[in-house]
């Protein structure tokens, strides 16, 4: 942006000070003249008689020796251009121009100006006793300038922070500089959410995530209550009204409702949900009346059932929870089972495979979110080492490193080995690792990095080809809905071009889509 020259009605440059008057035909209040042209025509600026300066010396411009003018002690006089009007001292900061702290021009060096004021390129902005910004800047002001965006009301432009909150305005950009981007895309507003973490380069920032189901206010279960016994009794189910109250209500509300309907109708709520349903319909309800906890837990036993071992639940989960949802986990599992994670990981799976998984379900994993750089970089040469470095592959560093260290020293770990192996550490771990340790391992590297687009990845690879995997699906919209569904959309509309409802219209149908659908948010 720059400063007109001159600015209608005589503003701009430069400023009308006291001590500098127009001449007679010129602008009211301005410079210069509306008239007369520069140099000036007959009757113009300066004066042909009582010219400028006046004081002592002859008529006209320039004063002839012995004049007075430029003052003695160089320019500008007291109370003329360059001078604060109200303390009538120069100004304190220097712009280039010699002799400008005490008059210009010095004694001795001639004016350069006409009439010997300073001269500066168009633009530059008036002169004041307050440090000027670099030209083209505009001034200071609380109002918003043209070409810069609107600053915050009653504050300057802030300085770009490293990243926002999720729901907050992102900070305004420093002139010239691009706007700083939060890890994610900007989600959607919402009321209720859950932190995360993330980084932007190596530095942990603290984001908020968004469930897109929240807590339904206000909440009565023993309404509720009533809506359901009625939707089940007599001939028939009505499968819109149990859609309507358990898909908008949270885990929480939801215990709550099982309890009141007990209390209220002396009879096991889930029970009577699962002898009116059937199907995925049935497996999405039931799996909805169970604590988040044992939820997984159930997800983890079914995983090692029957012949056969589920081993993408067991990563999906183990990786994605932390240590104290890990610990909550295993009372769980103990409590429905009879019997320890840890041994039932055991048997069921096997090499270092097993060892990562019963390192992750020790619960742990370092929670400071705190950077340590020296240690980043000790922990990305010696994984460079152990894999790149080495014929064969050190998978106990892997393991350890992997497993043991928080989130964000994990994100900086990966930023270094990058600069030290030149290539990023999921190629490196494709290239050393095969299987189910290949997949357990890159799991961490993703959810450490992007957990949302992690779980975009699972919602997708359950719909994607010939069927769906149902089980995939129902658990990673269930255990997500409250958590971050909003930026797993979000996440899956970038990585797939489409919408994640409409890719759950396309591979689902009936009250099972219905139902999904009011989990994820249409």
């Amino acid at each position: 942006m720059s400063y007109g020259y001159p600015p209608p009605g005589g503003q701009g440059y430069p400023p009308q000070q006291p001590g500098y008057p127009s001449a007679p035909g010129g602008a009211p209040g301005g410079y210069p003249p509306a008239q007369g042209g520069y140099p000036p025509a007959p009757g113009g600026y300066p004066a042909a008689s009582g010219g400028y300066p006046q004081s002592g010396g002859p008529s006209g411009y320039p004063p002839a020796p012995g004049g007075n003018y430029p003052p003695s002690g160089g320019y500008p006089a007291p109370g003329g251009i360059g001078f604060d009007s109200v303390t009538s001292q120069p100004p304190a900061q220097n712009y280039g121009q010699p002799g400008y702290g005490g008059g210009y021009p010095a004694p001795g060096y001639p004016a350069q100006a006409p009439y010997g004021a300073p001269q500066q390129p168009y633009g530059a902005p008036p002169h004041t006793s307050a440090p000027q910004q670099p030209y083209g800047a505009p001034p200071a002001a609380t109002a918003p300038q043209p070409g810069y965006g609107a600053p915050p009301q009653g504050q300057g432009y802030p300085m770009p922070t490293q990243g926002q909150l999720y729901g907050q305005q992102a900070a305004q950009p420093q002139y010239g500089q691009a706007p700083v981007q939060p890890a994610y895309a900007q989600p959607s507003a919402a009321k209720h959410g859950k932190m995360a973490q993330v980084t932007q380069g190596m530095a942990a920032m603290t984001i908020k995530t968004h469930g897109t189901v929240v807590p339904h206010s206000p909440f009565d279960p023993e309404a509720d209550a009533k809506v359901l016994r009625k939707a089940m009794k007599g001939l028939g189910t009505d499968e819109k009204a149990i859609i309507s109250v358990i898909g908008s209500r949270t885990s929480d509300q939801r215990q709550q409702l099982k309890q009141t309907y007990k209390q209220a109708f002396g009879r096991d709520l889930v029970k009577d949900l699962k002898s009116e349903l059937s199907g995925n319909f049935e497996d999405l309800v039931v799996a909805m009346f169970m604590k988040s906890r044992e939820y997984d837990a159930y997800c983890l036993h079914e995983a090692m059932s029957g012949a056969g071992t589920t081993e993408s639940t067991l990563i999906e989960i183990l990786v994605s929870r932390s240590n104290s949802e890990i610990k909550e986990i295993r009372d769980e599992y103990k409590r429905l089972y009879k019997k320890d994670l840890e041994k039932a990981l055991m048997s069921e799976t096997s090499g270092h495979f097993r060892k990562l998984l019963v390192s992750l379900n020790n619960a742990s994993r370092d929670t400071s979110t705190t950077v340590d750089h020296a240690k980043a970089q000790a922990d990305a040469q010696s994984l460079y080492q152990a894999g790149e470095k080495k014929w064969g592959t050190d998978e106990a560093t892997f393991n350890l490193i992997m497993a043991s260290r928080g989130f964000p020293q994990l994100r900086a770990t990966f930023d270094a080995y990058h600069k030290i192996a030149n290539r990023d550490i999921v190629k490196s771990i494709k290239g050393e690792f095969s299987g189910d340790i290949e997949d357990g391992m890159v799991a961490v590297v993703d959810v450490s990095r992007n957990a949302p687009a992690y779980f975009a990845k699972r919602l997708h690879q359950s719909m994607k080809g010939l069927g769906t995997k149902d089980d995939a699906l129902v658990r990673v919209v269930v255990s997500r809905c409250e958590v971050d569904m909003v930026e797993i959309k979000e996440q899956f509309l970038a990585m797939f071009k489409k919408t994640l409802p409409s890719y759950i219209k396309d591979d689902t149908s009936g009250d099972y889509k219905k139902l999904l659908l009011a989990l994820v948010g249409n």
